[in-house]
């Protein structure tokens, strides 16, 4: 395993790791909390269901490294939406009682890396699917 591919392992797990903690919290807190939110903000309250869902399972799918390609698009379309529906008038580093939205910024490049990263050999997908013979 070269560098490259290492930093790319530990940032792909890193990025599951975050958002099944994130959706995790949005089901033991209450979904209902976070649907009223988005309802708050003007954004249907159903798709709360589909946010915390892609991040509970998107993120222990990244984790294993399934379907990294696919889940990382899924985070990088939430992430923008997190930025331009609240965060960004708030500033990059936030208006001292919310924060900016540098997180959501970091979390979207990682996303980003992770849909056009080749893929690991360290991950159920390459084990699984293996498109190449003998390894």
């Amino acid at each position: 395993m070269n560098k490259n591919e290492a930093g790319a392992v530990i940032l792909r797990i890193v990025l599951g790791l975050t958002f099944f903690i994130h959706g995790f919290v949005k089901f033991q807190g209450g979904i209902n909390n976070t649907v009223g939110f988005f309802d708050s903000i003007g954004i249907p309250g159903f798709l709360a269901y589909l946010v915390a869902g892609i991040e509970l399972i998107g993120g222990i799918a990244l984790i294993l490294g399934i379907g990294t390609r696919i889940v990382s698009v899924l985070f990088a379309v939430i992430m923008l939406g997190a930025i331009f529906t609240v965060k960004f008038p708030l500033g990059f580093l936030g208006n001292g009682q919310m924060a900016g939205y540098e997180m959501e910024l970091a979390l979207l490049a990682m996303a980003i890396f992770l849909a056009f990263a080749n893929q690991s050999r360290f991950s159920l997908d390459n084990k699984v699917f293996n498109k190449e013979e003998g390894k």
